[in-house]
């Protein structure tokens, strides 16, 4: 499996762009129009939170999906075992803390407008017969959405209480249509490939990873296919360290149907169920 980096700015990137998507579920985008200040500033001020006891101030409380989910809250669909992270979900109408409002704000916005390319990008490169079944095209399945997600998330060192089989974020698929990863602050994220074997994707700062979710998958009939990855543990390739990530989930709006008697709001819904948080 080969993970293609793209040149956000190169006349072809759309091109290779979907090509790695259709392979692979993931593509890296580099020379994208993402601020690298803007996200570092981000990293740090969510970090400031995750260390300190103001984030038991913003709990998450079912069925609101905004807020602060502790350690160990969350099981991937299917495992028995929790993930070993706490996280934060960010949305335009969610409780925020004021520390971290403006960057995370700007951030949620920039990489919300790069997506919307990206879907462009997508739907352009769908077979006719493909494109012409989406209920409508997909930037406008985005259009004033509010149920896209900024997920921080953070992995802290680990110790040797872990039970086995414990992971940080053990396999899984994305629910959502698209989601962009800016640069994680370290290594971990690894994707599967159909005959068994994983693969590291890069973490190279400054570059931004999107993969394909299960919503985008639905929309399109299977052609773009929704990749299992994995956040591993630390082991002597990766340091014991504290690792934070930042993807954005996009959504559509509620009422969009993504597939005949299925709406995204539903689809949504069974899902969370399935790993716990609704």
């Amino acid at each position: 499996m080969h993970v293609l980096t793209v040149d956000y700015n190169a006349s072809n990137a759309p091109k290779r762009f979907c090509k790695s998507l259709k392979d692979t579920g993931f593509a890296v985008l580099s020379y994208h129009p993402i601020s690298t200040k803007l996200i570092d500033r981000s990293y740090q001020e969510w970090r400031d939170f995750f260390n300190s006891e103001s984030k038991f101030n913003y709990l998450h409380q079912k069925p609101a999906q905004d807020g602060y989910f502790p350690f160990r809250t969350e099981n991937a669909k299917d495992a028995k075992i929790s993930d070993l992270k706490e996280f934060y979900h960010y949305y335009p109408a969610g409780r925020k803390p004021p520390e971290t409002l403006e960057s995370s704000k700007a951030l949620y916005d920039a990489l919300t407008d790069m997506a919307a390319v990206l879907l462009q990008w997508v739907e352009d490169h769908l077979p006719e017969e493909v494109s012409k079944q989406l209920s409508m095209p997909l930037r406008d399945m985005i259009k004033s959405s509010q149920n896209t997600l900024l997920r921080i998330l953070h992995y802290p060192p680990l110790n040797g209480d872990i039970e086995e089989g414990a992971v940080r974020a053990a396999a899984h698929e994305d629910i959502n249509l698209i989601t962009l990863l800016p640069a994680a602050t370290a290594p971990g994220l690894e994707v599967l490939d159909t005959h068994g074997n994983w693969h590291m994707v890069t973490c190279d700062p400054g570059n931004i990873v999107v993969n394909v979710g299960d919503m985008l998958q639905m929309c399109t009939q299977h052609y773009y296919k929704s990749t299992t990855h994995r956040v591993v543990n630390p082991d002597h390739q990766i340091a014991n360290c504290a690792r934070y990530s930042m993807p954005l989930f996009l959504h559509p709006r509620p009422e969009v149907l993504l597939a005949p008697n299925c709406t995204a709001v539903e689809y949504l819904h069974e899902r969370l169920r399935l790993i716990g948080i609704y």
